[in-house]
C-alpha cells in the first residue's frame, strides 16, 4: 500500500486518534521523526519549462494511486484535486480550509480532516502555516517523500519520464525531529525575539545555520525586522534559501507577520 497504517497507534488509541491535533498524535504514540521540506531541498517547480514538470507530478501521483488500493485510488484522486484546483506553484504552497476540501470532493468535513491527517503522516504534504480562525492552513507538496511512494510506478510510463522525474526527485533525504518543526516553538532558556527566532532556526537547519544564518546581525525596529549579512551575495542567498523559514519562525515567535529586510552592508535590500 502505498500509505502504511500506524498499526500500533490506531491498536492502543482506535479510531478516535483521528481526532488529536496532529502534533499531539505524534508525541502520544512516540512518532518523533518528519520530513521538513526546506531540509530535504524541496525543488522549486515554477517559471519557464515548469509546465511539463506540474504534468509529471500529476502523472506519477495518478498513476501510483490507479496501482494501488482502493484506499490510495480515492487520497490520490483527491490529492491531485487540491494541486490542480488550489496549489501555488510560485509559492510553492497549497492554501485551502478542510471546509473548502470537504466541498470539492463531496463527502463531510470529518473526512476531508481524516485524509489532511494522512498526508501528513504519511509525509506527502508538509503543514507549513497552522490553520487558526481567519485564516486557513498552509501546506507543501514533500518532493521527496512523494519520489519515494511513486518511484516504483515511474516505469510504467517510460523511460523519459523516469528521467525527468529523477531530476525531480531532492537527493537529500534528511529527518528532523518534530519537535524543531512545530509551528509554536519557542527558543530555549527564555530567549525572545530574535534570539528566540534564531535558536529555532539553528534547530532546524543545524548544519547550515553557522555558515548562512548566525552571521547575520540583526536589527528589531517597531516596523519590523532587518537582517544585514556580510555581503550583497550572502543576502541574496539567505533570501532565497532561507526567507520563507525566517518568515514563519519570526511569524511563529511574534504571533503576526511582520515586514522582514535582508540586506548587505550598506544595501536597501528586500523584504520578504
Amino acid at each position: 500500500m502505498i500509505f502504511p497504517v500506524i498499526s500500533s497507534a490506531l491498536t492502543e488509541y482506535g479510531t478516535s486518534c483521528l481526532d488529536l491535533s496532529i502534533e499531539n498524535r505524534f508525541k502520544e504514540i512516540g512518532l518523533v521523526e518528519v520530513m521538513h521540506g526546506s531540509e530535504m531541498e524541496n525543488r522549486h517547480v515554477a517559471g519557464p519549462g515548469s509546465g511539463v514538470a506540474k504534468y509529471d507530478i500529476l502523472t506519477a501521483i495518478t498513476i501510483a494511486g490507479l496501482n494501488g488500493s482502493a484506499r490510495d485510488q480515492i487520497a490520490m484522486m483527491r490529492l491531485c484535486s487540491l494541486i490542480t484546483a488550489r496549489y501555488n506553484w510560485r509559492r510553492d504552497e497549497l492554501s485551502i480550509g478542510q471546509q473548502e476540501m470537504a466541498s470539492l470532493w463531496g463527502v463531510g468535513s470529518r473526512t476531508a480532516k481524516r485524509e489532511v491527517k494522512l498526508w501528513l503522516e504519511t509525509g506527502i504534504l508538509i503543514c507549513v502555516r497552522q490553520g487558526v480562525r481567519g485564516r486557513v492552513a498552509g501546506y507543501r507538496l514533500n518532493m521527496p517523500r512523494l519520489c519515494e511512494v511513486t518511484e516504483q510506478y515511474w516505469t510504467l510510463i517510460g523511460d523519459d519520464f523516469v528521467g525527468r522525474m529523477r531530476e525531480l526527485k531532492p537527493c537529500n533525504d534528511r529527518v528532523i525531529r518534530l519537535d524543531t518543526v512545530r509551528a509554536t516553538l519557542r527558543g530555549k532558556n527564555g530567549a525572545s525575539g530574535w534570539d528566540a527566532v534564531n535558536l529555532n532556526l539553528e534547530n532546524r537547519f543545524p548544519t547550515q545555520h553557522g555558515a548562512w544564518i548566525a552571521p547575520l546581525v540583526a536589527t528589531e525596529t517597531d516596523g519590523g525586522l532587518v537582517l544585514e549579512a556580510k555581503s550583497a551575495f550572502a543576502a541574496e542567498y539567505v533570501k532565497i534559501h532561507f526567507g520563507r523559514d525566517i518568515a514563519d519562525a519570526a511569524a511563529a515567535e511574534w504571533g503576526r507577520r511582520r515586514p522582514i529586510t535582508i540586506r548587505g552592508p550598506s544595501s536597501i535590500g528586500a523584504s520578504i
